[in-house]
């Protein structure tokens, strides 16, 4: 069914720029035609811009609930197992209802942390049930691992002395028996058959270097070039991991290069501490860099080499990875974060606000699989945002650019509408496909139930967080 919208400013992309007083119709999910509105019209004023893409993130329940706070990735990751998703549909849905609201047509879940209540290809099928009511674009990938499942070696040293009650809860939280790289594809080709299409994209999710064995890694680079198949891995995220690397890998980057995992099917999260020489080598293959600047605020990860990363020429994205300042998934407040700290020191600029906000969501659509450009223009999908201008432009003094005022005060409460494929998905702050505020106060009561299921690992917690901190302290050393 053709539709129309009138906008006071329309943002088409970063060549185009603004066009002010405009109509964009869309028809079939796709921009039939963008014209001059006939005089000026009265009412609300709106700002519409390409819908917003949240690059990277797991799907999963909010981390501060569970006390994992102000603490590394290393502890951080023991400490959510009290947030295993109880309800694959469930967590899902809040998480991606979530990121819709706050504007984004498209999401990456790279599913870290299953629920180990249903197999996991019923586990996929429920996540992709809950992306379609919600009526995002999502990118799903599997996350593998096949080593290293507590630290990043020998965990005997962290464990050794523990009451054999403790150590075994541990284990049996922890340690699986490892997917062979076979099996591993064999059930990506299956999740692929049974969710893939137009709106969701089937990837391939090694956790990260550390925690993938060679073999592997080299099964999932054959596999992504014979099949054209995405893949979505962490890199180089904390301080630990770049010692790692620099102990037991260090020539990983140009490994994963020379074994063609490296390529422009390639999306990184993080690269925090990612050399200038390894950089070089991820943009000259095409490979994405998602950068998450809030959680690696939260986890204590550090502060990643973006601008440098932009100058030599990666394809920069932007996610939320779950931890977003507020904890709220406000992806807009995310790319302002990073325009802030990575858009240029005194006069010289790394790229403007524009040119951040479309290659934000260029790369981001790429990483995801959606398609198009996300560029407002005639046969593109009609993915957009429509953004309260009255309350962004609140004092009204003097014309203002409303890119200009979007990256100095906007947030995810100006969103008023949320389009995808040219379907209503959120409007006036509501989803649509799914009664959001129902499923938390479900989600709250059912994790608050399974929390008081795990109170040995609360018990036992303090021990053990202190020795894998110990561990990290003694067996690799940052400087």
């Amino acid at each position: 069914m053709a539709t129309e919208i009138s906008a006071s400013s329309l943002f088409r992309g970063p060549d185009l720029g603004i066009s002010d007083d405009v109509v964009l119709r869309h028809d079939g999910g796709v921009i039939t035609d963008i014209s001059t509105r006939a005089g000026a019209a009265g009412g609300a004023r709106s700002f519409v811009v390409p819908a917003f893409v949240n690059a990277h993130d797991h799907a999963r329940a909010t981390a501060s609930s569970f006390g994992a706070v102000g603490m590394p990735l290393e502890s951080w990751i023991l400490r959510t197992a009290l947030g295993t998703p109880v309800d694959p549909y469930l967590t899902a849905a809040a998480a991606l209802a979530c990121s819709a609201k706050a504007g984004c047509a498209a999401m990456m879940v790279h599913y870290t942390r299953p629920s180990g209540t249903m197999p996991l290809l019923d586990e996929a099928m429920a996540i992709a049930r809950a992306a379609s009511d919600v009526g995002i674009r999502m990118a799903f990938a599997l996350a593998v691992r096949d080593q290293n499942p507590i630290v990043y070696g020998d965990a005997e040293p962290a464990l050794s002395g523990l009451p054999a009650e403790d150590r075994k809860a541990i284990e049996d939280l922890f340690i699986r028996a490892p997917m062979s790289p076979k099996v591993y594809i064999e059930l990506t080709d299956a999740i692929a058959a049974a969710i893939a299409g137009p709106m969701i994209d089937v990837q391939l999710g090694p956790a990260g270097v550390q925690w993938c064995s060679k073999p592997l890694l080299e099964a999932i680079a054959e596999n992504s070039a014979r099949t054209g198949r995405r893949i979505h891995m962490h890199l180089l995220e904390t301080v630990y991991q770049r010692a790692w690397a620099d102990q037991n890998f260090p020539d990983m980057v140009r490994w994963l290069r020379d074994i063609g995992f490296l390529s422009e099917r390639l999306t990184l999260a993080h690269c925090i501490h990612a050399r200038s020489d390894e950089l070089e080598m991820i943009a000259a293959s095409g490979a994405r860099i998602v950068t998450n600047f809030s959680s690696n605020m939260h986890l204590r990860s550090g502060l990643a080499p973006i601008a440098a990363a932009h100058k030599c020429g990666c394809a920069i994205a932007v996610g939320v990875d779950g931890l977003a300042l507020d904890e709220d998934d406000d992806i807009l407040r995310e790319m302002r974060l990073v325009q802030m700290v990575h858009g240029g020191l005194g006069f010289k600029a790394t790229w403007t606000p524009a040119e951040l906000f479309s290659l934000a969501i260029r790369n981001g659509r790429r990483a995801t699989g959606a398609p198009g450009s996300g560029e407002l223009v005639v046969g593109n999908p009609a993915d957009y945002v429509v953004i309260d201008l009255d309350r962004l432009d609140r004092d009204r003094i003097m014309p203002v650019d409303p890119m200009t005022l979007l990256f100095a005060r906007g947030n995810a409460s100006l969103v008023r509408e949320v389009v995808v494929s040219g379907k209503t998905i959120v409007g006036d702050g509501v989803c649509a496909g799914v009664d959001l505020p129902a499923i938390e106060q479900e989600l709250r009561a059912m994790y608050r139930v399974n929390v008081g299921k795990l109170g040995g690992f609360e018990r036992m917690w303090p021990q053990l967080s202190g020795r894998v901190a110990g561990w990290f302290e003694q067996q690799l050393t940052c400087d």
